[in-house]
């Protein structure tokens, strides 16, 4: 069974007091043509880092699209400024949270204009933003976690947060999706770190648990050589599991959301889920190959989640 105090810990971390949003100036100067392109611009990056959310975005209404494209840029430009520049990653990133933030972004910012017009229209809640850049900000110091609850509240940071601030474009009923959003912001996570293992170790960094590697016999020998043995099976089927039992948590949460939403949050969750039957089909050697769903996969599974749409439809 599943500890569940990582999650009661994480709800509180999502409930506590917000610090009301100042008001944002966005530039007058040209405004509704400086917004559009920024939008534009948004929308091309997205398109272009992750084809998964650009495909699960296109199912949105036009508004909440452009919005949905616009944090996705936010979330991309801070991940990268520790990613492509981790030799200046604390300056660079401190630059950036003043910039990205701020009330009066500048025009010659396109993710700082769209990611503002976003946050004010949309009413985001900026802490989650500031929880967001701190967790990437970990990064730079921190390259392993000793338990699955340590490692859940970096789950939370970089990956939860992004699900409750999608979550007020999105829309939704009551506070109880709260919950769930954190939920499928740590599976949508813990797919990443498990695709990514071979990447991140080439970096410093390690991120499955300290206290299961060593339950289940793993060593950096591992890591270093690619070993898929019955020890790392083990512990890859282990990892998968425990995700899927999460994604079929969060599950649920999607009645919650606004009806116009409900589908594409199905459509991103199940096009991810799919990368842990791929590292399943590649008999958990995620060192020679990168698992990944393909575009004929990802369309194929959109008329069994239609018919399935009705199912939270209401």
């Amino acid at each position: 069974m599943l500890n569940v105090a990582w999650d009661e810990k994480l709800l509180s971390r999502a409930t506590v007091q917000l610090v009301q949003e100042r008001t944002i100036e966005l530039p007058d100067h040209h405004l509704e043509e400086s917004l559009h392109q920024a939008y534009a611009y948004c929308t091309n990056l997205t398109s272009i880092h992750s084809k998964s959310f650009y495909m699960a975005s296109g199912l949105l209404p036009a508004e909440k699209r452009k919005a949905i494209r616009a944090l996705y840029a936010f979330c991309r430009t801070t991940d990268d400024i520790i990613d492509i520049q981790h030799h200046a990653g604390g300056s660079e990133l401190n630059y950036w949270r003043d910039q990205s933030l701020s009330s009066k972004p500048r025009a010659n910012d396109p993710v700082s204009m769209a990611w503002a017009d976003t946050r004010q229209k949309f009413q985001i809640p900026v802490h989650f933003a500031h929880q967001l850049i701190d967790g990437v900000a970990s990064d730079t110091y921190k390259r392993s976690y000793q338990t699955f609850e340590e490692l859940t509240d970096y789950c939370y940071s970089v990956a939860s947060t992004v699900g409750l601030m999608s979550m007020h474009i999105i829309g939704f009923s009551t506070d109880e999706a709260i919950r769930y959003a954190i939920k499928l912001g740590v599976a949508l996570q813990l797919t990443n770190i498990l695709r990514d293992i071979a990447e991140d170790y080439k970096i410093g960094r390690i991120y499955l648990p300290q206290d299961e590697l060593h339950e289940f016999g793993i060593t950096r020998n591992h890591f270093q050589e690619g070993i898929i043995d019955s020890r790392w099976r083990s512990i890859m089927k282990f990892q998968i599991e425990r995700t899927r039992k999460i994604y079929e948590e969060a599950w649920p949460g999607i009645r919650i959301l606004n009806q116009s939403g409900r589908l594409s949050i199905a459509a991103a969750a199940t096009f991810y889920r799919g990368i842990l039957d791929e590292i399943e089909n590649n008999d958990y050697d995620i060192f020679s190959q990168r698992a990944s769903v393909d575009k004929w996969r990802k369309l194929s599974m959109v008329p069994g989640l239609w018919m399935n749409y009705s199912l939270f439809n209401k």
